[in-house]
């Protein structure tokens, strides 16, 4: 598989009159890359896009059922479950977006209690509900497990697959707002992953990358497995995508480093105590500009004419086995009616370590839950000719509410 991903502000992002899903769907319909290769991307295309109105997460749209029906779900490697909403008890009401439903599609299957990607008992019913609460406050979702179609493409065909998600019945808290309003596409480990399904059932190598360009235009490509001269560093023995940081260089200081989930759908990168005051106070202490703090950032400075812009001292990251990732963008500017600021784009977290989308910029990312390594590479994601070619043939093998600048929210 593969999908592109663009930022609201990227010059590919065509901006159509704003409110349904057709506005969205639009937005993603830019490829003209793939021609000559053998890949396996969604059925309506591979473009995935960054929307700052919904929370500044990725999204991308996706088809299920019979007949096939759109959703723009928001893609996160820190989650697991896909899920859409579905026969709504509470869900959000202020987007003209997609509504699953059991009767509306002739290849729908509730899944059993007796399946084996059930893990919640069931009580009245032999229907397997589900629950899953996120790291964002009184953030949620619920309902039961599905089977059904989702469709994909080759250059040449269409495929469907069979993939097990939730039917949301019921969202709360930034669900109903500004994070996955049509449904959350979860990237992780476990078994009911739709990364998990589509490598078990032989469509791809258990392996996927996803691409972060400069102008926040992007690719997610499944099955991908990097490249021989990528930096790798191991996961931690966790079910998140956690990895290991030996030490943090901050312009001319060093200082020991933490360990982290490393999560596409973050915006910003949080960090706890130690780790973000020795992290922070070394970048203060090298900045030459004037000191404005702005929530939900502490380090905000002023970008005035005369402003010593030029001073921002570096960030780069040594990671476990030696990797280095130079930071490409550790700052965001905020622009106010009166002023031009730039902030260290670092939140402090009340006990997680985050590595967000932030420090991502500029890089591929390969996600190899076979070898158990995340890989990076400095990359142009619009030159998909780099990407190593997927095999010909299938491989048989085993939210989050990202800050916005002036909201207090906490992120996921």
């Amino acid at each position: 598989f593969t999908f592109e991903m663009h930022h609201r502000f990227s010059e590919t992002v065509k901006w159509p009159v704003k409110g349904s899903l057709q506005y969205y769907t639009q937005l993603a319909n830019h490829d003209k890359l793939l021609h000559g290769r053998r890949l396996l991307t969604f059925s309506d295309g591979n473009s995935t896009f960054r929307i700052s109105s919904l929370g500044f997460l990725h999204y991308t749209t996706v088809t299920l059922g019979t007949p096939g029906l759109k959703f723009l779900v928001a893609l996160d490697t820190g989650s697991d479950l896909f899920w859409v909403p579905c026969e709504c008890g509470r869900c959000a009401s202020d987007f003209e977006l997609s509504i699953y439903s059991l009767n509306g599609s002739s290849t729908s299957k509730k899944v059993t209690c007796s399946d084996s990607l059930c893990r919640n008992n069931c009580l009245s019913s032999n229907h397997c509900p589900y629950s899953v609460s996120y790291v964002s406050s009184e953030t949620s979702t619920s309902g039961i497990l599905v089977d059904d179609i989702l469709h994909l493409r080759t250059e040449d065909n269409f495929v469907q697959a069979r993939v097990i998600f939730g039917c949301g019945q019921e969202q709360t808290g930034s669900f109903l707002d500004v994070a996955a309003p049509n449904g959350l596409f979860g990237l992780g480990l476990e078994k009911v992953s739709v990364p998990s399904i589509l490598s078990q059932e032989g469509f791809m190598a258990d392996s996927f990358s996803m691409c972060f360009g400069s102008d926040g235009a992007g690719r997610i490509s499944f099955g991908d497995k990097g490249s021989f001269d990528q930096e790798e560093t191991p996961f931690n023995i966790n079910p998140t995508y956690n990895i290991s940081v030996d030490q943090i260089r901050v312009g001319t200081t060093v200082d020991s480093g933490f360990t982290a989930l490393f999560d596409t759908g973050t915006s910003f990168t949080y960090l706890a105590d130690l780790s973000y005051t020795k992290l922070s106070e070394s970048f203060h202490s090298q900045v030459r500009d004037k000191q404005d703090p702005r929530i939900p950032f502490e380090y905000c400075y002023d970008m005035s004419p005369d402003a010593n812009t030029s001073l921002i001292p570096s960030l780069s990251l040594t990671m476990s086995g030696g990797g280095q990732l130079a930071v490409n963008d550790p700052i965001i500017v905020i622009s106010t009616q009166n002023q031009l600021m730039y902030c260290l784009a670092i939140v402090k977290s009340d006990a997680l370590n985050i590595i967000g989308q932030n420090f991502m910029t500029g890089y591929r990312f390969v996600f190899d839950r076979e070898k158990i390594i995340l890989g990076w590479k400095k990359f142009d994601c619009y030159d998909i000719e780099k990407i190593d070619h997927f095999p010909s043939q299938p491989v048989n093998t085993p939210p989050a509410v990202a800050v916005v600048p002036g909201n207090d929210n906490a992120e996921r």
